[in-house]
């Protein structure tokens, strides 16, 4: 069958299951793919060609990806430890037992085959692990450590994959090597994967500060990041595209994970297009997965070296060992973590439950039929159908035994169990029929342009946070503020002439200055009175020296800002991330930095209100808004520089979001006061509350992830 015809019998057949998963919830939709696909091949006797390097290409590279951007969030990186265990360690120590378990179950079967087999089906489908595990309440800390281990552990256990495939296809293996090229490709690969990232990234900046801010534009060119990305560390630098694609997925993350997204009908989109193509990719997989199964089948019945029932045997056997390996290796974190006094006793049920929670998805399927058909001598590569035969059977071993133990644990809980392949219930977006509106607006009224209407209705959802900003929400109120502010002044920016910008611009900076005095003098204070060291007080100086070479730069040209302000956030969080590694944190000189923080921001505002009260200072002449965005900007700094001891990240998340609520609200608001004054017509009205509508959406898209 050609293969654009094959495609869309695949993509028919996904649409079926889902169809079909509607009626039997109680069968896992990935099961129903693989029964499609066996009909597929028994009654239409359709092949799918598959290659080796297309095939990873096209499956691994957008999937592992878009597990890179759903990283775990910050209950999940305090177990990063345990987490990395399981990811790299475990799927290391079930490549090497398993494989020697699965070669002494089945002799016939060469140790590097063995391996192979042990290293994909170590990696779990992260979608079913969260899905079992949440259903069966295991403990918060055991929950968090499946779910981010499934997140990352295909990375490692694709590695592996590829080690014990070469090793077999080559017939050499060299420990001293392979040590080496897996430190080559793995550091390579994250760097690569890092650098392109930052650059893209980097370029889409710019792009848009140019004003090519269209969304299917920019939603095209993150879905083409993975492909380029594991391309080029692959056939470029000869590293692993796996981690590559990773690596930018976690960058891309933790770049675009704002507060207030200034373009949320770009992020509802790309979310929404990555959905489908996670949707389609973890279908066909399936779909061709039992489109294969009958040519392994007959070649495992047509073997004379063992019978059908003992292939059979060899699957369930190969489960039960990866089983247990997974049981006894997160009974053994608990145990560690009981002795170190961080959980509650150790419990056998709880590590069992765990480890059935280990469901084998599309990434283990797609490694698995990527395996080459001869090796270097140009034989059949050794026992390929058995291989094939017995990963097919673990996945679908797990799938059954999930169904099968889901309503024993959790009786009262109905829920289908989802997997990546599980159809995403998708609200419709509300969307406006211009043709059928007509536009009565006041000829008389003063219009406005779109920016206008948006600067307009964000200053209504200041006020509104304003107003419900108390001792207890400071914080969040001040954040939120601060990205309205931002966006205003880029909206600002479009709407005011340069000459008009350009004195607002004069304005912030002779303020910003004030400022800064200000803060110097704080500091100086503060050493003169030897309530901060000289490490501190040099420290918090650089600081205040960078920020006046800043203002002394800030008429150089957008490019070189642009730069400034990357390689800054670079510097960030690469400084951040070694704070992270580090086993503690000197609370010395954490207070030491809140203290600075502090009485310098109170400091600064004291020094701007002492500079507005001044006679020969011309204050009604200056920007208010700039005043009212460093006066925003330095109480941020003071809530934030405030003791953290009693700080919940749950806590600010659900204030955030409160607020959030109450700013949309005032933004709606402020549309149809606008609309009813004239002063825009029903089609702007119609696009203002459609960006409302996004970004609410957006707010109930980071709800569901948290």
């Amino acid at each position: 069958m050609p293969i654009v015809e094959a495609v869309i019998l695949l993509v028919v057949l996904v649409l079926a299951s889902n169809i079909i998963s509607h009626y039997l919830t109680f069968i896992p939709v990935s099961l129903i793919q693989i029964g499609l696909g066996l009909v597929m091949a028994l009654f239409w006797e359709i092949e799918i060609p598959l290659d080796t390097d297309w095939f990873l290409l096209l499956f691994i590279a957008p999937l592992l990806f878009n597990d890179g951007r759903r990283f775990p969030k910050r209950e999940l990186w305090k177990l990063r430890g345990p987490i990395f265990a399981n990811a790299i360690f475990l799927v290391f120590l079930t490549t090497l037992l398993g494989g020697f378990l699965i070669y002494l179950m089945v002799p016939k079967m060469p140790l590097t085959v063995g391996f192979a087999v042990a290293a994909i089906l170590s990696p779990t489908d992260p979608v079913a692990v969260q899905s079992i595990s949440k259903r069966v309440h295991l403990p918060e800390n055991i929950l968090h450590l499946v779910s981010g281990e499934s997140l990352i552990n295909d990375a490692s256990g694709l590695i592996a994959f590829k080690y014990a495939v070469a090793a077999t296809v080559t017939g050499a293996f060299s420990l001293t090597h392979a040590v080496g090229d897996f430190f080559y490709i793995s550091i390579v690969g994250l760097i690569v994967g890092a650098i392109l990232m930052i650059l893209i990234q980097f370029l889409r900046d710019i792009l848009r500060r140019q004003g090519i801010n269209d969304v299917i534009f920019n939603t095209v060119l993150q879905i083409m990041t993975p492909f380029v990305i594991y391309f080029i560390a692959e056939d470029v630098f000869h590293a692993s595209g796996v981690i590559a694609a990773v690596t930018a997925g976690v960058i891309s993350h933790a770049r675009n994970s704002h507060l207030i997204e200034d373009l949320p009908e770009l992020h509802l989109v790309t979310e929404k297009t990555w959905d489908i193509i996670v949707y389609l990719l973890n279908g066909i997989v399936f779909v061709i997965l039992g489109d294969e199964l009958p040519a392994a089948t007959s070649q495992i019945i047509k073997n004379t070296q063992f019978k059908t029932w003992q292939a059979v045997a060899y699957a369930f056997g190969a489960w039960v060992v990866l089983l247990v390996i997974r049981v006894v290796w997160i009974y053994f974190y608990q145990l560690v973590a009981q002795l170190r006094k961080k959980t509650t006793k150790a419990s056998f049920r709880i590590a069992l439950l765990a480890g059935l929670s280990g469901v084998r998805g599309a990434v283990t399927m797609a490694g698995v039929l990527s395996l080459p058909m001869v090796t270097a001598t140009g034989v059949s590569f050794p026992q390929r159908s058995l291989a094939l035969f017995i990963s097919a059977g673990v996945i679908i071993i797990s799938l059954l035994v999930a169904v099968i133990t889901l309503p024993l644990v959790s009786p009262d809980n109905t829920q289908p169990l989802q997997t990546r392949a599980s159809l995403s219930d998708m609200d419709a977006d509300n969307e406006l029929d211009e043709d059928e509106e007509e536009d009565i607006d006041s000829p008389q009224a003063s219009r406005l342009t779109e920016d206008q209407a948006r600067i307009y209705i964000m200053r209504l959802a200041i006020n509104a946070i304003e107003e419900h900003r108390r001792q207890e929400n400071q914080r969040a109120a001040y954040d939120l503020i601060l990205d309205y502010q931002f966006m205003i002044r880029r909206m600002e920016a479009k709407v005011k002439d340069d000459g008009a910008m350009q004195q607002v611009a004069n304005d912030e900076i002779a303020l910003r200055r004030v400022c800064l005095t200000g803060e110097r003098q704080a500091i100086e204070r503060l050493f003169e009175h030897h309530q901060i060291s000289k490490s501190g007080y040099q420290l918090a100086m650089k600081r205040l020296a960078r920020g006046q070479r800043r203002l002394n730069q800030a008429d150089h040209a957008s490019l070189t800002l642009i730069i400034r302000s990357w390689w800054l956030w670079l510097k960030h969080t690469v400084h951040r991330i070694i704070q992270l590694m580090r086993h503690q944190k000197n609370q010395k000189v954490e207070n030491e930095r809140q203290l600075i923080d502090r009485e310098s921001a109170k400091a600064a505002i004291k020094a701007l209100s002492k500079y507005l009260g001044r006679e020969d200072v011309a204050t009604a002449e200056l920007d208010k808004q700039a005043i009212y965005h460093l006066v925003v900007f330095y109480r941020n700094r003071i809530e934030r520089a405030k003791t953290a001891d009693s700080f919940s990240r749950e806590t600010y998340a659900n204030q955030v979001n409160k607020l959030r609520i109450v700013g949309l609200g005032a933004q709606r608001s402020g549309v149809q006061a606008l609309l009813e004054a004239g002063n825009i017509t029903w089609q702007m009205a119609g696009r203002l509350r459609q960006y409302i509508n996004y970004s609410e959406n957006v707010l109930m898209m980071a709800d569901e992830e948290e």
